[in-house]
């Protein structure tokens, strides 16, 4: 008998797990928009990503002493000596110039 129950159970389980897993989601959902908040995000960013990079950069521009005073592009020291310094975030580039 046992046997017979396990397949019946094996045959009909989505039948019998997709009405109970419609319910919990429907009831899930709903709670979450009646408690959550959806301005969580638009309250805690203040700038966006594009404005803060360019005002970085302004800044960077206006702190260097003497914008005339540039490097030699004879030297190249903007291209890589090895494949492993291609992509290096510029707080881990040395300071040799």
């Amino acid at each position: 008998m046992l046997p017979a129950i396990w397949a019946v159970l094996r045959v009909y389980s989505p039948y019998i797990v997709f009405p109970f897993a419609v319910i919990v989601g429907t009831v899930g959902y709903n709670l979450e928009s009646i408690l959550g908040d959806r301005q969580i995000g638009a309250k805690t960013i203040g700038k966006s990503i594009d404005k803060e990079r360019s005002e970085r950069l302004l800044k960077r521009l206006d702190d260097t002493t003497d914008a005339t005073q540039v490097e030699s592009l004879k030297k190249k020291s903007f291209v890589p000596k090895t494949i492993f310094e291609r992509n290096v975030s510029p707080s881990l580039q040395s300071k040799e110039f």
